[in-house]
């Protein structure tokens, strides 16, 4: 338990009342359960997490703010090929009629968002990544 030495159980539970995501509220409550003495193998097989992350996390929590070792760090991955201004203006075109934009249709459907973006910023995504988008930018269609 020697791990946590330094990390009063007072300040997990704090932590824990919290924290919103249900990541930084596993972690915390595997942090509690450790601290109450619960081997990192029973809660490897009790949360379904493989022992060397139940350390890494348990780690992160004896060495950072606890805010912040909770929460995952950013992982920025591939920058967008639309910039801020042409989401908005999807976005924008969403919340219109696709006859508005030339096209022979009353609603929008995810291939022919596809084709207006393809269109309008040059940009060609999978229909998967064309989908999120929709989904970002609460627009039901």
């Amino acid at each position: 338990m020697d791990k946590l030495d330094g990390v009063p159980l007072s300040s997990l539970q704090q932590q824990l009342d919290a924290v919103e995501s249900a990541k930084a509220a596993k972690r915390l409550m595997v942090a509690i359960a450790y601290k109450d003495g619960v081997p990192v193998s029973v809660l490897s097989e009790r949360y379904g997490v493989p022992e060397s992350t139940l350390y890494y996390w348990l780690d992160r929590i004896a060495d950072e703010p606890l805010a912040e070792a909770v929460e995952d760090d950013d992982r920025p991955g591939r920058p967008s090929e639309l910039d801020a201004d042409q989401r908005e203006a999807l976005f924008d075109a969403l919340a219109d009629s696709p006859a508005a934009y030339g096209f022979d249709a009353s609603s929008w459907t995810a291939q022919l968002v596809r084709e207006f973006v393809e269109r309008e910023f040059g940009v060609s995504y999978s229909l998967g990544h064309v989908r999120r988008l929709i989904r970002e930018s609460d627009v039901s269609l």
